[in-house]
């Protein structure tokens, strides 16, 4: 009998939610078959069957939490269930190159590290289905493989630098993970007090709190403790933007995704991004370092069902508008209908939230560490400006920009504001953003 746990998936991640069982007690099941879905870190991953054989009992059910390590699935893999594992085709590596020769060692024993005691006391490794995939095709036991990744997950260069045989970095050598948390040593304080009986009070009740619901709680409070935010408020006169948006999308082929103001703002900020790249960087408490990153990948905070997720747009700055716009529609609605995997929620270096769409005007939005900024939209309506020495009705946009002080000043951040503000209010300004 093999006991199936679930296994340490990575990046902080110590309980999920099981949403969705696929199979049940007495199914016949094969090495790599989906087996549940669990919601991890805001996002549903699908656990695959560490091996074939007979489900002999299933310990878990919908809706349940459940905590590294604990027991899920007890699968029966002797006699015929085992018989039922597929034959994976075996695909040998590919020719290696002169480099990698000269690389790799003279014996197969230094070239073969020890296997993890952890990775068979806690189930499979942690590593996404992509690099499994990569490890069979190149014939590498994935057990074996020590994984440099957040929590020792295997990532896919692990795989191919054991596939050459070069021995791979431990998670030692690798030093203290960048990030925007606590310094070294520091420890959150924990907030479990002991409430009131309300219920002397009136009548009510309880409800388990949803794993993405725990998720935010997380975060936020990280965010709130560790991040010194100040938010900067301003407003940007989009009357002749959206009088051009409304045009545009009148003109626009049909099947052709509809520019939104959201779309619109995501290319101004990208583009300010690249010149004002300390809002564009995360600081490392732990080596006392600011780290600037070449990439643009916006974070777009989007209000489902289940709560909030952030999924991400990467390379904003090199796309132009119709691509945010069709990439923007894309992601929204993948998020709405939980079709995501937690790697479309990664590597995000600043976000934007519309919250206007919903209501408000001005807002304090959270900053999602370990990024450092977040854009907030507010809802737009006309009100009396002055323009060309006339008071008339202008449409007018909240902006409220959050972010982190400890990265940039807050002078810095108004010209960043201001350099937006200047490309929403002049459109022909975005035409050359590239």
């Amino acid at each position: 009998m093999f006991e199936f746990k679930l296994p340490d998936l990575g990046e902080g991640v110590h309980e999920g939610q099981v949403v969705n069982l696929l199979v049940k007690e007495g199914d016949q099941i094969a090495e790599f078959q989906p087996m549940m879905e669990v919601e991890t870190d805001k996002a549903a991953v699908e656990i695959p069957a560490p091996r074939g054989g007979v489900v002999s009992k299933v310990h878990v059910q919908a809706g349940d939490t459940v905590k590294v390590g604990q027991v899920m699935i007890t699968i029966d893999d002797s006699g015929a269930g085992a018989a039922a594992e597929p034959v994976v085709k075996k695909e040998a590596p590919a020719e290696p190159t002169a480099a990698e020769k000269h690389a790799a060692p003279a014996s197969t024993e230094s070239a073969t590290p020890a296997r993890p005691a952890a990775a068979s006391a806690a189930g499979p490794v942690a590593a996404a289905p992509a690099v499994r995939k990569l490890a069979r095709e190149l014939n590498v036991d994935i057990n074996t493989v020590v994984g440099t990744g957040p929590s020792g997950r295997v990532l896919r260069e692990d795989v191919e630098r054991y596939a050459r045989g070069e021995q791979p970095a431990t998670p030692a050598t690798l030093g203290a993970p960048a990030g925007g948390g606590a310094p070294a040593g520091m420890q959150l304080p924990a907030f479990d007090v002991e409430l009131p009986d309300f219920s002397q009070y009136g009548p009510v009740r309880r409800e388990q709190v949803p794993q993405i619901r725990k998720t935010i709680a997380r975060q936020m409070t990280r965010a709130w403790l560790t991040v010194p935010r100040v938010t900067h408020c301003d407003i940007a006169d989009v009357t002749e933007l959206e009088r051009n948006r409304k045009q545009f999308n009148t003109n626009a082929p049909e099947g052709q995704a509809k520019l939104t103001m959201t779309a619109i703002v995501i290319k101004a900020v990208a583009a300010s991004l690249r010149d004002y790249p300390g809002m564009n960087a995360s600081y490392d408490a732990a080596t006392d370092e600011i780290i600037y990153k070449d990439y643009v990948h916006i974070g777009v905070a989007v209000d489902t069902p289940r709560g909030l997720v952030v999924p991400v747009l990467r390379d904003a700055n090199r796309k132009s508008l119709p691509q945010i716009a069709a990439d923007l529609q894309a992601i929204g609605n993948n998020a709405r209908n939980v079709k995501f995997e937690i790697k479309d929620l990664r590597g995000a270096s600043f976000s934007v939230t519309n919250y206007g769409a919903i209501g408000g005007i001005f807002g304090t939005p959270m900053v999602n560490t370990p990024e450092c900024g977040i854009l907030g939209l507010g809802r737009a309506r006309f009100q009396p400006m002055v323009h060309d020495g006339q008071v008339v009705p202008r449409l007018i946009l909240p902006l409220s920009l959050s972010f982190d002080h400890r990265t940039v000043d807050g002078a810095d951040a108004a010209r960043f504001a201001t350099d937006v503000i200047r490309s929403l209010e002049n459109p022909l300004r975005l035409i050359s953003l590239g």
